[in-house]
């Protein structure tokens, strides 16, 4: 049998100093590494705290100004289904006055104006165009164009079609009108 013996390497003094020169350089090199003051460590502590603060309080400020939107305008798909309904009491109102049964259009007359007074609490407001206004392609939707009756007339409005309404700020509909060319 033969019995295999591990081979021992014996460094000599050249390797061994070699050796120890790079540890030494290993612990300069990690000895110059300059460690942050405790100055330092607590500006930047305070800088990440003033930056999370400041985050915050814009996310506060921004869900708070979003969840007043939401309440202003939670109600906007119910005012909108409601208008046609409106502009048919108008036109109820209209055909009337026209028979002139003021039994009929008193009750007629007091539960329209119920209603609006509800919508209006609830913050539905009509936008005003009359016949003569200017037309404003912000505020106005031009249903058609005619020639216009007089000189002073055109550009201007002719008839309003259909009303128009705000819920607060915001145009839900805007008001149709012709306009004179």
């Amino acid at each position: 049998m033969s019995t295999e013996e591990p081979i021992k390497e014996e460094l000599t003094n050249e390797e061994l100093q070699t050796d120890t020169v790079e540890e030494n350089k290993e612990e300069v090199a990690e000895k110059t590494v300059v460690e942050p003051s405790a100055e330092e460590i607590l500006q930047a502590e305070k800088d990440k705290y003033l930056r999370l603060f400041a985050e915050f309080e814009n996310y506060k400020k921004r869900t708070s100004r979003e969840r007043i939107e939401l309440f202003r305008t939670a109600g906007q798909d119910i005012m909108v289904s409601l208008l046609p309904i409106l502009d048919d009491f108008d036109r109820g109102l209209a055909e009337i006055k026209k028979v002139k049964d003021k039994e009929l259009l008193k009750g007629m007359q007091l539960i329209n104006d119920k209603l609006t007074t509800t919508l209006q609490q609830k913050g539905l407001e009509p936008v005003n165009a009359k016949a003569g206004d200017a037309f404003d392609a912000d505020l106005h939707e031009a249903i058609t164009q005619i020639p216009a009756p007089s000189e002073k007339m055109k550009g201007k409005i002719i008839d309003v079609i259909e009303r128009g309404y705000k819920l607060g700020e915001k145009v839900i509909r805007y008001p149709k009108v012709v306009i004179g060319n």
